[in-house]
């Protein structure tokens, strides 16, 4: 397993490159070929390549999820090489989530009975899915259950909520001006933009967990100019769906307070909320076959990130996530898997898998 984990880190996949991407997908299709003994489908969508594999002839009744783009840019491996030292494995992407992809490779390939399970690996998760939503709920339409291979939480804690993610770009239109000789003539979008951010961080909720959070802000193009044109970016979380469309009904009700401005409300609602309900089941079976392997209790957690599982819990397809790797520090510098972990973390998912199976089966 260390060794097919170093083969897809080291081959770096930027979400932004469609050619390291591509090249990615031939190395994730090359050791998902040695494990599972036939080769994907390959689906290219908008420059974007995806790997699917299908098992048996009957409908699809388990999909297993994951990834191979990463954050990360090329050149990250001169930088953080990939390595392991001290049973802690180090390197670009290990932990979100190639160890994951790996995982569910050498988990498929010692069920008795593969029928029924199909394998997803997306290519450009990292930047919102734009060209493999669509792909993923058509995978996950009929399923039974939805598996997502993401990192684990601290500890090795399964995620068994995320948050929903909007984003938007609030664009203000105003009127340019000398800003030294006559600045009154000007609608300054400066200033208007400090109005609507003020009032939209108002939209979040502490208790509801919502979270409304402006990030790039531009405005403006001489500093001798009243500024006639800006856009601030805006993240917004929320852990279920009425909050969700709460928020997102407030944003497209902002309104300018200068008089002459104009605001343009840009984007929505890009991952729906992988609300507990979604997960409640899964979990409590995935529970009864950790306990049946002798593995130590699991544990589940709620967490703010949003993952393709948003997608098939937005379906009403039982989700469970963070089934992948324990380690830690996704997207930072620290990213790291404990190897020791890796064995019983894929005997769960075998287990996992066969069991859902047998159940579905007729």
């Amino acid at each position: 397993m260390v060794s097919d984990i170093e083969e897809l880190v080291t081959c770096e996949s930027p979400s932004t490159d469609l050619a390291a991407v591509a090249a990615s997908a031939d190395v994730v299709a090359r050791v998902g070929t040695r494990r599972l003994g036939v080769e994907p489908e390959r689906i290219v969508l908008d420059g974007r390549t995806h790997l699917r594999w299908r098992f048996g002839d009957g409908p699809a009744r388990v999909l297993v999820l994951g990834h191979h783009d990463t954050v990360w840019p090329l050149g990250t491996l001169a930088t953080h090489p990939f390595a392991v030292t001290d049973d802690v494995m180090r390197g670009p992407g290990c932990f979100d989530m190639k160890a994951g992809v790996v995982m569910a490779f050498h988990a498929i390939a010692r069920l008795a009975d593969r029928s029924g399970v199909t394998v997803l690996i997306t290519g450009d998760e990292e930047i919102g899915s734009p060209s493999s939503r669509a792909l993923i709920e058509a995978e996950a339409q009929g399923c039974v259950a939805a598996l997502v291979l993401e990192a684990s939480a601290d500890g090795g804690a399964l995620k068994t909520a995320r948050k929903g993610g909007s984003w938007y770009t609030v664009r203000a239109h105003g009127l340019a001006a000398h800003a030294g000789l006559e600045p009154e003539r000007g609608v300054n979008v400066t200033v208007e933009l400090a109005h609507q951010i003020l009032a939209m961080t108002e939209l979040g909720d502490d208790a509801l967990g919502t979270t409304v959070t402006p990030t790039l802000l531009s405005a403006g193009t001489t500093t001798n100019t009243v500024p006639a044109v800006g856009e601030v970016m805006v993240d917004a979380r929320a852990r279920t769906v009425a909050e969700q469309k709460r928020v997102d009904a407030a944003m497209r009700a902002l309104e300018p307070v200068l008089d002459g401005a104009k605001l343009e409300i840009l984007g929505g609602p890009n991952r729906p909320p992988l609300e507990t309900s979604a997960s409640a089941d899964l979990f409590a079976r995935a529970s009864t076959v950790a306990a049946k392997l002798g593995l130590p209790p699991l544990t589940s957690t709620a967490v703010g990130g949003a993952s393709d599982g948003n997608f098939t819990a937005g379906m009403g397809i039982p989700t469970l996530d963070g089934l992948g790797a324990v380690g830690g520090g996704a997207h930072a510098a620290d990213e790291h898997v404990l190897v020791p972990e890796l064995p019983g973390r894929t005997d769960l998912l075998v287990a996992l898998i066969a069991d859902l199976l047998a159940g579905t089966a007729k």
